[in-house]
């Protein structure tokens, strides 16, 4: 849809908003008309470098060709149909996503909050039928996110962030651990817990990297205890942390793993996958979804994974994560940057993060914040050291107003 065909301007568009939409966002101040591979275009044509891909979702690009050919194909044939027939786009993506990650089973959602809600209940349901109704207890990790609907709004350990105030009392059954502290997890294991949940890179925590002591210990205290190590891969999943998955680079497999953003190219969609003993506890009508698995959705994230893997875009996001890293560590007032791959966080030495992003905004780059010190970057993996060198030109402009 464009502004011309429907004799719209951008105020209007803007004025439409305000006056219809409830707004939790902080808006960037122009009207996306349309995107291509690193960059979102307004109705003037301008260009706006593209460094959050709507949010970790972009990975192969925005308007990746091959996943808009595949909704188009799609499209035509079946929309929708529920989970009752069988689809070809179901069974291909169920394969390609089980036999790449070694899994046995795949359930589908449509978001990275609903994927996680159906890995709380698949653990929860599985530790009450193999031990008994007491087996529930989730440990999770403090400054963790996981979504915003209830289960995993409740399994994420900020009860001070601005997602929980106003919601509570959250649900039971979940305590939290210091992150990156194993001694601190394992001070939390009781008789009625069967998992332990977390994220191998904590995104809305400040991107901060699970040391491999901490998650092949995790791992190691599942196994000594008989619970299910359950890994958050919403986020960093499919190629954002210079791996397929972030878990890879540690040298162990969770239980069970979520996934979304990146999986679907755009289009909605999540999943978790697990093994055929685990995957038992969902049996019929244990839990559902209307529009999980979309035929739409499965033939985009089908399209959207084959070009992730065939273009090895994780060697991408390692060789252009660690160029523009190095280069990120020269801006003035910048405290730590840390992450993995094309999953960067500039942390600041000082409150200066909604500058610095407002400032990028006025020079066309768009980035996320988080806090008031962390400026995160989260591109397409299809980033250039053209695009790299543009980009830190841009920061490093925005960083020396400070």
């Amino acid at each position: 849809m464009r502004l011309k065909e429907y004799g719209k301007s951008a105020q209007d568009v803007k004025a439409l908003v305000h006056k219809y939409m409830i707004e939790t966002y902080e808006r960037y101040d122009f009207v996306c008309e349309r995107a291509k591979g690193m960059y979102l275009y307004d109705e003037k044509g301008n260009a706006y470098l593209d460094f959050y891909g709507g949010i970790a979702v972009n990975g192969a690009g925005n308007c990746n060709e091959k996943v808009v050919a595949a909704v188009r194909d799609q499209v035509g044939d079946v929309i929708h149909t529920f989970n009752y027939p069988y689809t070809l786009p179901q069974a291909l993506l169920a394969e390609k996503i089980c036999t790449t990650l070694g899994f046995d089973k795949i359930y589908y959602q449509n978001s990275g909050t609903e994927a996680n809600e159906a890995m709380i209940k698949m653990a929860r349901k599985y530790g009450v039928e193999k031990y008994g109704p007491n087996k529930y207890h989730i440990i999770t990790a403090k400054g963790g996110f996981h979504g915003r609907t209830y289960g995993s709004l409740s399994a994420t350990g900020q009860p001070d962030n601005a997602c929980q105030i106003g919601f509570k009392p959250m649900l039971p059954g979940f305590s939290y651990a210091e992150y990156n502290n194993l001694d601190s997890f394992r001070e939390q294991v009781t008789e009625n817990t069967i998992a332990i949940m977390v994220e191998p890179i904590q995104g809305e925590g400040g991107v901060i990297p699970a040391t491999p002591e901490f998650l092949r210990g995790l791992r190691k205290l599942c196994d000594e205890k008989g619970l299910l190590l359950l890994l958050d891969e919403v986020q960093t999943g499919w190629c954002r942390s210079g791996r397929i998955m972030a878990y890879m680079d540690y040298g162990i497999k969770p239980d069970i793993l979520s996934m979304a953003k990146a999986m679907g190219g755009g289009m909605p969609i999540s999943a978790i996958v697990t093994s055929d003993e685990i995957a038992k506890a969902f049996s019929f009508g244990s839990h559902g979804t209307t529009y999980g698995g979309n035929p739409v959705c499965c033939a985009a994230s089908l399209a959207q994974i084959n070009e992730l893997l065939d273009r090895d875009l994780a060697g991408n996001a390692k060789k252009m994560g660690g160029y523009l890293t190095r280069k990120l560590r020269t801006l003035p007032h910048v405290k730590e940057v840390r992450g993995k791959g094309l999953l960067i966080g500039i942390e600041y030495d000082g409150p200066f993060g909604l500058q610095v992003k407002h400032a990028c905004f006025d020079n066309r780059l768009l980035v996320t914040l988080i806090g008031d010190r962390i400026i995160r970057l989260i591109p397409p993996l299809i980033l250039t050291e053209k695009d790299c060198d543009k980009a830190f030109g841009i920061l490093k402009k925005a960083s020396e107003t400070i």
